[in-house]
């Protein structure tokens, strides 16, 4: 009996011999570092200043955000970066994922610093195209007038608003909003270009522009108003009617301002001037009308042949002078051109000279009228 036990004990004391449990052991250990990390399965991340990264947020205080990043520590958002984003900060909760951008890959206590521009920004997007979609207002930072109207801070992105979408109350005091705040309404958001476009003139005068568009619907296109003109620009005329007893503003572009050439509108009109309009369009987006004043009057090629027949002789008054001849006004809305192979080397023309011309060729739908001169002795080959 006491053999059996003996030889039972022999057997335990082999099978637990440190010899054996080396021998076991040994092939499991892991000897390197690289055979460690590959055993465990861990990961050792190496990032680099500008790497976009993914992680959660797992401590939020008044100056630091810790952020879970798969490192050896926790990555930080801190001093400027949480200014720079804190709109977006105070949204986010412990458990909250982001992405981040890898700002400073160690500092000297071995912390990986990160931003959360990036994140913003596109948080910030996004709320701006849900405010376009809704209608809502928002709150805004006049910085610097230009030309064209304010440049605005918008929770830490650029906008502009145009100076034709500020309320009367603004008109000629746009400086003033330098460093206040201003509520409006986005109405362009394009984060592809960089475009984030405001009205002023939505939040404080919404009443007249939804009495505005109501009166809009009544407009058709071919309807004539009288206006006043109000404003006298290099591509034409702002002009405001009033249909009934809300006012609607107008542009009669250059193109439709009278059937012979314009170069300067102010030529014709000036600020103050009463005319008469057509109606071309109506834009129900931006609340605009496009309108015409020569419209009214009739088109004077559409009879050209008629009034104008080959061979028929014009007085005419030379307006433009070109290379290739010289322009001459046949009547408001004509022109016609004196070929320079139709002016003999010994006459000199200058813009203001009035001309005794012949009709020589009529382009109707090209509206191009070819002239030539009556000269009392025609060189050799002249007709």
């Amino acid at each position: 009996m006491k053999k059996r036990k003996s030889k039972k004990i022999e057997k335990q004391t082999k099978k637990s011999s440190p010899k054996a449990s080396v021998k076991r052991s040994s092939k499991k250990q892991p000897t390197t570092m690289e055979e460690l990390l590959k055993q465990t399965k861990h990961q050792l991340h190496g990032w680099k200043r500008g790497d976009v990264i993914n992680g959660i947020v797992v401590e939020k205080t008044k100056g630091i955000l810790y952020i879970d990043i798969g490192g050896k520590s926790e990555g930080m958002v801190i001093d400027r970066e949480m200014k720079a984003a804190r709109d977006f900060i105070k949204e986010l909760e412990v458990g909250s994922q982001v992405e981040a951008v890898v700002s400073q890959p160690e500092n000297d206590k071995g912390q990986t610093l990160l931003s959360l521009k990036k994140a913003a920004a596109d948080y910030l997007w996004g709320r701006f195209e849900e405010k376009m979609k809704t209608g809502g207002a928002v709150r805004v930072t006049g910085r610097e007038v230009n030309k064209g109207g304010l440049v605005v801070e918008a929770k830490g992105l650029q906008g502009f608003i145009p100076a034709s979408q500020f309320g009367s109350k603004w008109e000629e005091k746009i400086e003033r909003l330098i460093n206040r705040q201003i509520e409006v309404k986005p109405i362009e958001v394009d984060r592809g270009k960089n475009r984030l476009i405001f009205s002023e003139r939505e939040v404080s005068e919404a009443a007249l522009l939804k009495a505005q568009e109501e009166e809009l619907r009544k407009i058709k296109i071919g309807n004539t108003f009288s206006g006043k003109i109000t404003g006298v620009m290099p591509f034409g005329f702002f002009v405001k009617i009033k249909p009934d007893k809300i006012e609607l503003e107008g542009l009669v572009h250059i193109s439709e301002i009278s059937w012979q050439r314009v170069e300067d509108p102010g030529e014709f009109y000036k600020v103050g001037d009463k005319i008469k309009v057509k109606v071309l369009a109506v834009d129900k987006t931006t609340g605009k009308l496009n309108l015409s004043i020569k419209q009214l009057k009739l088109d004077p090629w559409e009879a050209i042949e008629k009034t104008y027949p080959v061979d028929a002789r014009v007085k005419s008054k030379v307006v433009r002078l070109a290379p290739f001849g010289a322009f001459v006004d046949v009547e408001e809305g004509i022109e016609g051109l004196i070929h320079i192979s139709k002016i003999p080397a010994e006459k000199s023309l200058k813009v203001g000279d009035k001309v005794d011309c012949y009709i020589e060729s009529i382009d109707k739908e090209g509206r191009r009228m070819s002239l030539g001169l009556v000269l009392k002795e025609k060189p050799i080959g002249y007709k």
